[in-house]
């Protein structure tokens, strides 16, 4: 199936973009040549009925799926400016993860203090100095829109924050190894109203440092945050596009029957 690919008229430079990009679990194939790109500064949304393949997607940018044996990538997702495929075998997946951020489902801080926890990845990178890893510390705090509420309890342990909190704590480990990209794999699931409108807030914000592509199944979340739109269905990209687009005058039946409700 060839997917239909509306692109704005002067598009945004592209951050990363997958192509003809496969993907195997044994022997069974979840992606099928998807290819796609990631503006700069934008959030794009993959939405899509559950088991479609958005969250195998996501996860192959930033090479999770070598966490498990029997795993294997085709095609390739190149990183802009330098042109990076960071599927090769030549690229060391740790250093993917350092410039792609992951922020999963369920919060997941670590049995540590709120400043530990912050700055894990940049201890992983080998940094020692503690005025930087402070100073960092608190610039992703910041970012984050958590800093007023932790900053006198930077020793105390994480796992003590509420579940909103605990979010914007993952959010800020992420953010404080400076990635280029910054994936979110259906963010707000596990939370509620008020911690749901607070993280969406924090994605609008957190763009303009920061390429996002997040997996919601969230109709009215993808339509909030983003900017652009991917929907996909058996693995397959069906129709990309802007958001105003995708979800006012979709180009593909199989989209408008998924938004509408038709479908999924």
């Amino acid at each position: 199936m060839t997917a239909t690919i509306t692109l704005p008229e002067q598009p945004p430079a592209i951050k990363a973009e997958s192509k003809n990009l496969d993907f195997h679990y044994g022997s069974f194939k979840a992606l099928n040549g998807v290819s796609m790109p990631l503006y700069e500064h934008k959030v794009t949304a993959l939405i899509g009925p559950s088991g479609c393949g958005k969250s195998t997607y996501l996860r192959c940018f930033n090479r999770m799926h070598d966490l498990y044996p029997g795993n294997r990538y085709g095609g390739s997702i190149h990183l802009h400016p330098d042109e990076v495929d960071l599927l090769h075998a030549s690229v060391d997946p740790i250093e993917v993860r350092m410039r792609v951020s992951m922020v999963f489902q369920k919060p997941n801080p670590f049995p540590k203090s709120i400043f530990e926890n912050v700055v894990y990845g940049l201890r992983v990178r080998g940094e020692k100095s503690r005025s930087y890893l402070e100073d960092k510390a608190e610039a992703a705090l910041k970012a984050s829109a958590l800093w007023e509420e932790v900053k006198n309890r930077m020793d105390e342990v994480a796992v003590n924050l509420s579940g909103g909190q605990q979010q914007r704590l993952c959010i800020a480990r992420s953010l404080a190894t400076d990635p280029e990209i910054l994936l979110f794999d259906e963010p707000t699931s596990a939370l509620d109203p008020i911690a749901t409108g607070s993280i969406e807030e924090l994605i609008r914000v957190i763009k303009d440092k920061v390429t996002i592509l997040i997996v919601t199944h969230n109709m009215q979340q993808a339509a909030r945050v983003s900017d652009y739109v991917a929907y996909m269905y058996l693995g397959e990209l069906i129709e990309f596009g802007e958001t105003r687009d995708i979800f006012m005058k979709p180009k593909r039946r199989e989209t408008e029957d998924y938004i509408t409700g038709r479908f999924g």
